[in-house]
């Protein structure tokens, strides 16, 4: 029987089994699993576009972009097996609760009404602990306890299959067995062609994937055929301790690597824990300040030797990592509902780990960087109108991580390896390619991109009390400003950070930017000593706010609000770039505006939000938290309802997009999913904590 016949009869064994589940805060569209970067990023589709509800038995786990990676978990209980992960073929348990924070995804699950499971999958967020934040490792931990008083026998199995490794099927995967010197048990895989820097399907084409358990009592192990090894467990409760020695294409006889723990009689409850992560010595190409590339290695090189021995850290510091992580959770949660309530601890716990997945810390401990790919949208690497939505989760868990994401912008751009006077795109047009654009040939959004660059140094610089930083940029950030001055009033025909709805001029909220990145280089000229200049920078960002209020503004429109483009009153967007003033304290904007716009937003509401701007009915999520980061407290809640509302009925089944349609909650494209621009919903929380 092949796999997908396994599979169809897994589905209708599940619905037979009528599972509900409370979800709590929240159903996503998709449930995060193992996701720490950009290619350790597993979910569970749960939107009825594809997915299963949020059940975690009788749905392969995917690669955030869709395909399958192979992950299963099956129980079985006084001789009868059940399935609690995947889709192996056996009945499926039933689902009692799904619970997601910051850190966690946690299961319940009732089998048979005999025995429980709580099934935690933790990949471990810790901003401040740089040393255990580049291993590229997350944890499932399995409690299983007896549910109706009685002792049971239990044998407890979870496999992975070699579709981790590759994301082309056919490629030839290579694997070994091993223990490491403190008795953790681990099944190495990887492609047997390692092809560095490349991708297939966005998963990494190179370094070595480790799944891991500890070496108990009653453990036992083996690699080989999905339905061989799986089938041993479901017969016996063991496995042959054996390895498959025909490796092999990845979808050929379907290679699985297992671990079966045999617990004995349960009465109280008893724990598994298993770890799965990628060790890739070298992570990233780099141009710098060189006149070629260099080869970044991977942060945890520099406190590990080998991935064995990472794992071994890791494994065995499962009870700090909980215990730091649960401090992040405690704390968003508590700053989330003292800012906006249950609505936005719903948003803020869902995208912590989307943002930081999309991150790899890079280089050496005096030399450090902190990559970003621009997920799904185009693989860009450190795209400054990616940072620029995501900046406040990282200013708010440790202003030092936007630090190090800047950083090799600075570098390229001051060491002459960019020569247009704007501020350049991204470091790389293919993430982990940061190679740069040496010919000035990236995507040009020369008014976007200068007007975050010395918004984000500003804000880094008060947040880090470090104005040392802003001395050592004074000239490029100079530099850009001066492209501001021209540009910034009248902009030109050009895009901005949303891209995709096209090129226009005038764009209102375009020129609120780049004038508020005026005002924000005269805040920088003071604290550097450049007091002409910071004379001169405030004469003309107050000048051009005083314009721009007459030239964006519909005021005869009822309500008056900024409209999309100069001179057309019928229209009107999200007026997101606001937030900058609020953010750097500038108090450049009058109140007024604030509170035009908080009047009017809700007279634009759809079912979802507001839409991003009249041309369509689509809205982007992290500027709509943005946007009600500023408003008033009745229209930030509007927001916050909205969006919390859309997280629990949309249809969609992929990691949460930041581009919906606000009538049908459905995607309008297939892209633009788990990105970290989703960072942005820390925008209030930022602002509370600097308050």
């Amino acid at each position: 029987m092949n796999r997908f016949v396994i599979a169809l009869l897994a589905t209708v064994l599940a619905s037979v089994a009528g599972a509900t589940s409370v979800f709590s805060p929240a159903r996503p569209p998709a449930l995060p699993l193992a996701v720490k970067s950009p290619y350790l990023s597993t979910w569970l589709a749960a939107g009825s576009d594809g997915g299963n509800g949020g059940y975690l038995a009788g749905e392969w786990p995917i690669f955030w972009a869709g395909q399958i990676t192979g992950w299963a978990g099956m129980i079985r209980v006084d001789g009868s097996a059940y399935t609690w992960m995947g889709l192996p073929g056996t009945t499926t348990v039933n689902q009692t609760s799904y619970e997601y924070t910051s850190t966690k995804s946690i299961f319940t699950m009732n089998v048979d009404n005999k025995v429980e499971m709580n099934i935690t999958f933790l990949s471990p967020i810790t901003p401040t602990d740089l040393k255990r934040q580049s291993l590229i490792f997350s944890y499932v931990n399995v409690e299983v306890g007896s549910l109706d008083g009685d002792a049971h026998d239990v044998q407890l199995y979870a496999d992975i299959s070699a579709e981790w490794v590759s994301g082309d099927r056919t490629a030839t995967a290579s694997w070994s067995y091993g223990v490491t010197d403190n008795g953790v048990a681990y099944h190495k895989v990887n492609r047997q062609t390692q092809l560095a820097f490349s991708e297939v399907s966005d998963q990494g084409e190179w370094g070595e994937w480790f799944w891991a358990t500890d070496r108990s009592d009653g453990f036992t192990f083996q690699s080989g055929e999905d339905v061989t090894v799986r089938g041993a467990f479901t017969a016996n409760g063991t496995l042959g301790d054996s390895q498959d020695a025909d490796y092999r294409a990845i979808s050929t006889e379907w290679p699985v690597f297992a671990f079966a723990h045999d617990l004995g009689s349960v009465d109280s409850s008893v724990g598994v824990l298993f770890s799965i992560g990628l060790a890739q010595n070298d992570a990233a190409q780099y141009e710098g300040n060189s006149s070629s590339s260099t080869i970044q290695p991977s942060l945890w090189t520099s406190y590990f030797s080998t991935g064995p021995e990472a794992l071994d850290f890791f494994h065995n510091d499962y009870e700090t990592s909980y215990s730091l992580s649960t401090d992040l959770d405690d704390q968003i949660a508590t700053d989330s509902i003292a800012a906006a309530g249950q609505d936005y601890l719903t948003i803020t716990s869902l995208t912590v780990r989307q943002a930081f997945g999309a991150t790899q810390l890079c280089g050496t401990t005096d030399n450090m960087y902190l990559f970003m790919k621009e997920i799904s949208s185009d693989g860009n690497m450190n795209t400054v109108d990616v940072i620029f939505p995501a900046h406040p989760i990282f200013q708010y868990t440790n202003p030092e991580l936007l630090n190090l994401l800047l950083k090799p912008l600075f570098e390229i751009q001051e060491s002459g390896n960019y020569p247009n006077t704007y501020a350049m795109h991204d470091i790389g047009s293919s993430y982990p390619n940061a190679t740069g654009h040496p010919t000035g040939n990236d995507e040009a959004m020369p008014l976007e991109e200068c007007g975050n660059m010395v918004i984000m140094a500003l804000a880094y610089a008060q947040k880090a009390s470090n104005d040392d930083y802003l001395d050592d940029h004074y000239t490029i950030l100079n530099q850009w400003t001066a492209y501001l001055v021209e540009e910034a009033i009248y902009p030109a025909n050009q895009i901005s950070t949303d891209d995709f709805a096209g090129s226009l001029a005038n764009q209102t909220n375009l020129a609120l930017k780049g004038i508020i990145g005026i005002e924000a280089m005269a805040v920088i000229s003071n604290l550097t000593d450049h007091s002409k200049n910071a004379a001169n920078y405030t004469s003309i960002a107050h000048n051009y706010i005083d314009r721009w209020q007459v030239l964006g503004v519909a005021q005869d429109a009822n309500p008056p609000h900024a409209t999309l483009a100069y001179g057309s009153n019928n229209t009107h967007g999200l007026l997101y770039n606001l937030y900058a003033d609020r953010e750097l304290n500038l108090n450049l904007v009058p109140q007024s505006v604030y509170d035009m716009q908080s009047t009017f937003y809700p007279t634009a509401e759809l079912k979802f939000g507001v839409p991003l701007d009249t041309r369509h009915n689509y809205t982007k999520s992290d500027w709509e938290m943005f946007t009600a980061a500023i408003a008033s407290t009745s229209t930030r809640d509007m927001f916050m309802k909205d969006l919390a509302s859309w997280i629990s009925e949309t249809p969609t089944n992929y990691a949460m997009t930041d581009l919906y349609d606000a009538i049908s909650g459905d995607y309008p494209t297939n892209i633009f999913i788990a990105r970290p621009v989703m960072g942005g919903a820390f925008a209030l929380l930022l602002l509370n904590q600097s308050s």
